[in-house]
């Protein structure tokens, strides 16, 4: 088993998805299959359930010809590929006789080894015995969806975070608000539809949840990954986030409201 990340933007991309997820869980359930690359995990509150798939094509360079599941630290993981450069290459390789060490290498393309001066990294990070029951994520229909850029997403719950910790999320066919209630002040963001890359709503449907506002702050949102984020919503179910990498890869979290007394 082997595959490679040489370009720029998918590095970051995949060092921006376990920033996130070492935030979530500390300990990865990675499966590796001829076709994708896919985690789902769930943090320990279970509040959050994650989904990571990178499809083959997604790679600059993927091998494997079985299937194999494969578990590790998170932080670690993160530790060590966090410390590419922009010319390094992202190597990962399970060899057969070696079937409880993931090799990582941190290498330089021969072109810019003397210009840049990096110098290539190895790494064996141990695989960990861990028992996680994955679990089926049923189709949703949602009463509302929209897509906005990730960027204003993540100024406007910093603002939020300011003043209260809980956010609360209206949809109507008439506005969208992003509110939080603190002991100091109130903050409620109106925002246009003109802002919203896409919104729909069911007709005549209104939608009124409450998240814990650090917790998405921390664990879900990112402006790292891609310049629009996707949000699902429904009174009955977890909201779906969504982050879409382009080649059917995505990164999806989903998160459960809170319960209104």
């Amino acid at each position: 088993m082997e595959f490679k990340i040489k370009d720029k933007k998918k590095k970051d991309n995949f060092i921006s998805i376990f920033s996130l997820l070492k935030n979530a869980s500390s300990i990865i359930n990675l499966t590796v299959s001829d076709e994708s690359f896919y985690i789902q995990g769930m943090d320990k509150s279970h509040v959050c359930l994650f989904e990571l798939t990178l499809c083959s094509s997604w790679f600059d360079f993927y091998s494997v010809t079985d299937t194999r599941l494969i578990c590790f630290d998170t932080v670690v993981f993160y530790s060590i590929i966090s410390i590419k450069s922009d010319d390094q290459t992202l190597v990962f390789r399970l060899v057969d006789d070696k079937v409880d060490t993931l090799e990582i290498e941190v290498i330089c393309n021969d072109e810019t080894v003397s210009k840049k001066g990096d110098y290539n990294k190895y790494f064996s990070l141990p695989l960990i015995e861990y028992e996680y029951e994955q679990m089926c994520v049923p189709i949703t229909e949602y009463d509302a969806e929209l897509s906005l850029p990730s960027k204003k997403m993540t100024d406007m719950l910093s603002q939020l975070m300011n003043f209260g910790q809980d956010l609360v999320i209206e949809c109507t066919e008439k506005y969208v608000n992003f509110m939080t209630n603190g002991d100091t002040a109130n903050m409620r963001v109106n925002i246009p539809f003109d802002d919203l890359n896409s919104y729909s709503i069911v007709e005549g449907e209104e939608v009124t949840l409450s998240y814990n506002l650090t917790y998405i702050s921390k664990m879900c949102i990112t402006n790292k990954l891609t310049e629009d984020v996707e949000l699902c919503l429904g009174n009955e179910c977890p909201m779906k986030i969504l982050y879409n990498l382009g080649e059917n890869s995505g990164l999806t979290i989903y998160i459960a409201p809170k319960v209104v007394d």
